[in-house]
């Protein structure tokens, strides 16, 4: 185990450290050739990500387990030989990560940073109670109208949601609703938050593996949000008005490659690789609308189903950034 543990880390270190040495030297040709325009390292990487077989051999590749486990110890190294360094590395070839916004702009570790709060006031929730807000930051991937109970996590890509949730009779309940797809990048805000007003009585968990959830992983891997590791949020929410049937909608927050953990308020522990406990797991929490719920500790992806009895905010549209507390659904 420690043998793997140590290939685990060279190869993702090696292929890491090689991405950097050959995205740097390629910028230093490209800027000195005359009659170009100048390539800087950041938009190399760009262009680089768009090249489909390297981004995935990459991003992929890699013991992804182990590579996994390593960055949720390697991210929490506070001295300050280890922590500059990789700040400086993640805010160079991050390119959009934005710390004005941050509760603080000091952090003890890459962790400390990656779960950072926001200020007061950086998320205004949607006033419309016949509303649900985003419960989080993130890039809208996919998003429709569940086909019976066929979705889609890319155009022409798709899968069940009994196999998504493992069981047939929760997605039956969510037949011929709608779903969204919130991709959490890196360097955004990483907490979620309750779309509304609501009630948690139990969280699944379904153990998996930590593919990268990017565009370009979603199109080689099929059915990748069934395969990865996930937690299944049933959230039951009162009547928009007297007379009304309750409604109810799931938040699937999915994990990734080097971020499988998934922290939930509700529970004492985070779910993760070493969670060795029930998949059912009780509890009883009311949210207020807008509440911070739990975060991830990288970046990664949360799954918004709903039955019929919701639909999507028209103004949605695949590609787009949305954030926390705008509008996603209509009652």
């Amino acid at each position: 185990m420690v043998h793997e543990g140590c290939y685990a880390f060279l190869t993702a270190a090696f292929i890491k450290w090689s991405h950097a040495c050959f995205i740097l030297s390629v910028a230093r040709t490209e800027t000195h050739q005359p009659g170009r325009s100048t390539v800087t390292p950041t938009t190399l990487l760009h262009r680089l990500t768009r090249w489909e077989r390297l981004n995935f051999l990459l991003t992929n590749r890699i013991p992804r387990r182990w590579a996994t486990l390593f960055m949720g110890r390697f991210s929490r190294i506070r001295h300050p030989w280890i922590k500059k360094p990789c700040m400086g590395l993640w805010q160079f070839f991050a390119g959009d990560l934005r710390l004005e916004e941050a509760e603080k702009t000091e952090f003890d570790s890459m962790h400390d940073c990656f779960v950072r709060a926001l200020r007061p006031g950086m998320r205004p929730l949607d006033p419309d109670p016949a509303r649900l807000v985003s419960p989080c930051d993130g890039i809208i991937g996919a998003m429709g109208e569940t086909n019976g109970t066929q979705v889609f996590q890319a155009k022409g890509y798709p899968y069940d949601l009994a196999e998504l949730l493992g069981d047939d009779t929760l997605a039956e309940r969510y037949r011929n609703g709608s779903f969204l797809t919130l991709r959490i990048t890196a360097s955004m805000y990483h907490r979620f938050h309750a779309p509304d007003a609501c009630q948690l009585h139990q969280i699944r968990y379904i153990s998996g593996d930590t593919w990268n959830v990017n565009p370009v992983a979603l199109k080689r891997v099929e059915k990748l949000f069934c395969r990865n590791e996930r937690a299944i949020l049933e959230l039951h929410l009162p009547p928009a008005k007297t007379g009304d049937e309750p409604a109810s909608i799931l938040l699937v927050p999915v994990a990734a490659i080097l971020v499988a953990s998934i922290r939930l308020y509700a529970l004492e522990y985070p779910l993760n690789l070493r969670y060795e406990g029930a998949n059912h797991i009780p509890c009883s929490t009311q949210y207020e609308r807008g509440e911070e719920m739990g975060y991830f500790e990288q970046g990664s992806t949360i799954i918004v189903l709903t039955g019929p009895e919701l639909t999507l905010h028209p103004a949605l549209q695949e590609g787009q950034t949305i954030h926390m507390g705008e509008p996603v659904l209509n009652r």
